[in-house]
């Protein structure tokens, strides 16, 4: 994922976490705010129940490289954060890829081909 998509400091993180919209899923859990300046941009956060450090980045190194490849079809326009649950340690990662396809469908900000919802 490209620098410009990330959220990197912690006061847009924290703002997403208090006031987004939250959806669920075994291995991670979405947030959505909307971002007044159209863009979108992508946060991965991976807490201590994960695991140690080098699980926990690991972790993230998966749900961004598995994000990378789905940004054509996410609506532009929000600020959204991903949080890893501990099963995503188990996890292949098309289970991933799935369950990032879930959460985007279930929070109305996937794409299909044609550029609809």
């Amino acid at each position: 994922m490209k620098r410009n998509y990330r959220l990197t400091r912690s006061n847009d993180f924290q703002q997403v976490k208090q006031t987004g919209k939250s959806y669920a899923n075994p291995l991670l859990v979405l947030i959505k705010l909307p971002n007044p300046d159209g863009l979108l941009r992508i946060g991965v956060s991976a807490g201590k129940a994960v695991g140690n450090a080098v699980t926990r980045n690991r972790a993230k190194r998966r749900m961004r490289a598995s994000l990378s490849g789905l940004m054509e079809n996410i609506q532009p326009g929000w600020d959204l954060v991903f949080l890893a649950r501990k099963p995503i340690v188990d996890a292949a990662y098309n289970d991933i890829i799935a369950a990032e396809i879930y959460l985007l469908k279930r929070a109305g900000l996937f794409l299909d081909e044609s550029g609809r919802e």
